[in-house]
């Protein structure tokens, strides 16, 4: 009996001791031998043996590394831009001046609503932690660039230094440490305001200060507008060539060119970055016999209204385009009380319409709608990228008549000169080149159709300036035995 006793412990005590062993080894490995997998192709169950056998000759099972570089991958940053998000981005901005308020809330302008400051679709609300937000949609076009403003741009944010920033950029974000769908949270700072500069006017003050001008500039207020404007009265902007009002001119009628954004073509607003100089421009082109003595008309843009009432066509998100009510609005309430105030010439051969960016869609829409009315265009930085490229392509595909003289003028650095965006300035130089090949296939010749490509200018109104007096020596060449 005692035999068989030691026997049987003699024959139990090596597997008690390798059992003993193992689970030592697997405590140590911190991974329950029982749960391991099993290993290598078709091993099917007996692949438990073969973890097994790994762990005691002391190396891990090629599972276990497998598993860590899936963990590991997992843990690494995924970098993305938050526009890339189909489920938008929220925004979240801290005021540090503390003058946002709910009579003076802070707006988002920039590439995603043409830079109106005062957009309805892109106003922030207040938090109860002081802070103010907006959820943003994923934009037509990245990357977005743009700033906050208190509803115009003599509001617009500032340094610490009161100093203007530079547009703003979204940094990239980690989409690993989002859930499926989650829109990520982006902290920003707002540092001062327009209005705590020392030379800060209110925009209305601005707007009723006396204007610098070389000539003889006069006002004429006209009623309404489009869309939302139709009640409002806006101040048109006159100028008057050398001579107007000389006696031996009195019956001497002269060509007119209608230009939009009056604001900004014969002195510096404070809403605006700079002028086109179009009265000096004017003054000496004339002067010297290179242009006819022409009156120019600036029509003042209605302010928040200005993106809707100049936009043609759908090529921009939350923005209702209402350029037709416009146009109307030009042939029935401006042209005839500039010609019943004036000596306008009123034959399409003497009368132009232009602008810059969506002063030039919404004149380049009128112009080729109404080539019996607006016999010249003047059309600077057409905006044909900005948005939806394809609604602008369709738009000037369905385009079948033509003024009888077209300027147009580009940028080769529209959107800024940074090297990051050569490919979309490229895009917008190739659209307006587009443009002038169509006009040339509908049978414009080279003497109705001047393309300036200024390879260093931006979409600013110096560069508008540097090439204003091309155009006008082009639409409005000098007569010769009373013709031109």
């Amino acid at each position: 009996m005692k035999k068989r006793i030691w026997l049987t412990v003699f024959l139990v005590t090596p597997a008690i001791l390798v059992a003993l062993l193992l689970y030592a080894i697997a405590a140590l490995s911190k991974k329950p031998l029982m749960n391991e997998p099993p290993v290598g192709a078709g091993a099917g169950e007996t692949g438990g043996a073969n973890a097994i056998g790994n762990v005691i000759a002391g190396h891990k099972a090629d599972y276990t590394r497998a598993d860590e570089a899936a963990e590991q991958a997992a843990a690494q940053p995924r970098m993305v831009q938050p526009e890339s998000l189909e489920q938008g981005f929220i925004l979240i901005v801290q005021d540090k001046s503390g003058r946002a308020k709910a009579e003076s809330p802070i707006y988002l302008a920039g590439t995603v609503n043409n830079w109106n400051p005062a957009d309805p679709a892109f106003k922030l609300t207040p938090q109860s932690d002081m802070r103010w937000r907006i959820e943003v949609p994923r934009p037509a076009a990245a990357p977005m660039e743009f700033k906050f403003t208190r509803g115009s741009w003599t509001l617009e944010e500032l340094n610490a230094d009161l100093s203007a920033p530079a547009n703003r950029k979204l940094a990239p974000i980690d989409i690993s440490k989002l859930t499926a769908g989650e829109k990520p949270r982006i902290e920003l700072v707002v540092e001062r305001w327009g209005d705590e500069r020392p030379d800060f006017k209110p925009e209305g003050a601005a707007a009723t200060a006396p204007m610098k001008v070389m000539g003889e500039l006069r006002k004429l207020p006209v009623q309404g507008g489009a869309g939302g404007t139709a009640g409002q009265t806006r101040d048109l902007l006159v100028w008057l060539p050398p001579g107007y009002d000389d006696p031996r001119n009195a019956a001497r009628t002269y060509p007119v060119l209608y230009l939009h954004d009056g604001q900004n073509l014969f002195d510096k607003p404070a809403t605006a970055p700079g002028e086109w100089g179009v009265d000096e421009t004017a003054t000496e082109l004339i002067g010297k016999g290179e242009m006819q003595p022409i009156i120019i008309v600036g029509i003042p843009h209605s302010g928040e209204g200005r993106i809707r009432e100049y936009m043609p066509v759908a090529a921009l998100d939350n923005v209702k385009p209402e350029g037709e009510e416009h146009i109307a609005w030009l042939l029935h309430e401006v042209m005839p009380r500039v010609e019943r105030a004036f000596r306008v010439k009123t034959g399409p051969e003497s009368t132009g319409i232009g602008g810059s960016s969506l002063g030039a869609a919404i004149a380049l829409d009128a112009a080729t709608r109404y080539p019996d009315r607006f016999g010249l265009l003047l059309a600077e930085s057409l905006p044909l990228r900005t948005g939806k490229s394809e609604a602008w392509d369709a738009w000037t595909d369905n385009m079948t008549a033509w003024p009888r003289r077209v300027y147009l003028g580009v940028g080769g650095q529209e959107t800024g000169p940074e090297a990051d965006k050569t490919a979309r300035n490229q895009a917008y130089a190739d659209a307006t080149r587009a443009l002038d090949k169509k006009m040339a296939s509908a049978g414009l010749g080279a003497d109705r159709r001047l393309l300036i490509v200024d390879a260093q200018a931006t979409h600013t109104e110096s560069a508008w300036a540097k090439r204003l007096p091309q155009a006008l020596r082009f639409l409005y060449p000098p007569m010769v035995d009373g013709t031109k």
